[in-house]
């Protein structure tokens, strides 16, 4: 193509009306009962039931997971030896790294609030 030649129409962009067409936004049609809305609250109670719906959830997922891997596996750890059934020895780790996440964690927290109260020391707050 060269620079003289038309575009073709499905490259042409439509040419811009004579005023610019306006959208108003009409308000809301108030609730159809008489009383406002009022929001929900979240109860403790409300978390409660909801942690132990999660927890029942994962309860079972883990008792799949064990039905699954029930194959014996001989484990070795620091010198200890013994056989077990492979989902618990999964379970068993996932546990140790558990573990050991929450005392990092811990010390971290401990460090933290080590920090804030020397700062609040110093500057008397």
């Amino acid at each position: 193509m060269s620079s003289e030649e038309p575009l073709p129409s499905a490259a042409v962009p439509p040419a811009p009306e004579s005023q610019p067409t306006v959208q108003r936004a009409e308000p809301a049609p108030p609730p159809a009962s008489g009383s406002k809305a009022v929001p929900t609250r979240v109860t403790r109670a409300a978390v409660i039931w909801s942690a132990v719906a999660v927890s029942l959830a994962v309860l079972v997922l883990l008792i799949i997971f064990f039905i699954q891997n029930q194959d014996m596996v001989a484990v070795k750890f620091l010198g200890w030896e013994g056989r077990l059934a492979q989902g618990v020895a999964f379970f068993i780790a996932a546990v140790g790294g558990g573990i050991l996440v929450a005392i990092a964690g811990g010390a971290r927290i401990l460090q933290l609030r080590r920090t804030e109260r020397r700062r609040r020391k110093v500057t008397g707050a």
